[in-house]
This record gives C-alpha cells, structure tokens and sequence, in this order.
C-alpha cells in the first residue's frame, strides 16, 4: 500500500466516522421519529461522495 493510498484511506475513514456521528446526532435530535429517511439521506451522500458501505464491505483490502 502506497502513501497516498494511506491517506485516502484514513479520509475516508475519517469522512464515515463523521457521518455516522452526524446520522447519530439528527437521530437523537428528531427522537428516532425520520431515522430511514435520515438513513436514506447519508447512504445518498455517501455514494455521492464515494464511500458507498456495499462496495467497502465487498473490498475490505481497500480500508
């Protein structure tokens, strides 16, 4: 694994911790009452963004 391959790597790590904080908090937040659309909206942006959690678990040599 390449340098820059390591740094992606920790991004992306870093990029789904904080989202998965952020589903967490709106969560808390709305009481549990719009966790599948709040779901939905992260599995969206996530895929936008590259970070689609089927495709990880299918590579796990890319984490």
């Amino acid at each position: 694994m390449g340098i820059f391959d390591k740094f992606k790597s920790q991004a992306r790590n870093k990029g789904k911790h904080r989202s998965d904080s952020a589903e967490q908090r709106m969560n808390e937040r709305t009481g549990g009452k719009h966790e599948d659309q709040i779901d939905a909206g992260q599995q969206r942006v996530e895929g936008q963004l590259g970070m689609d959690r089927d495709r990880d678990r299918e590579r796990p040599d890319q984490q």
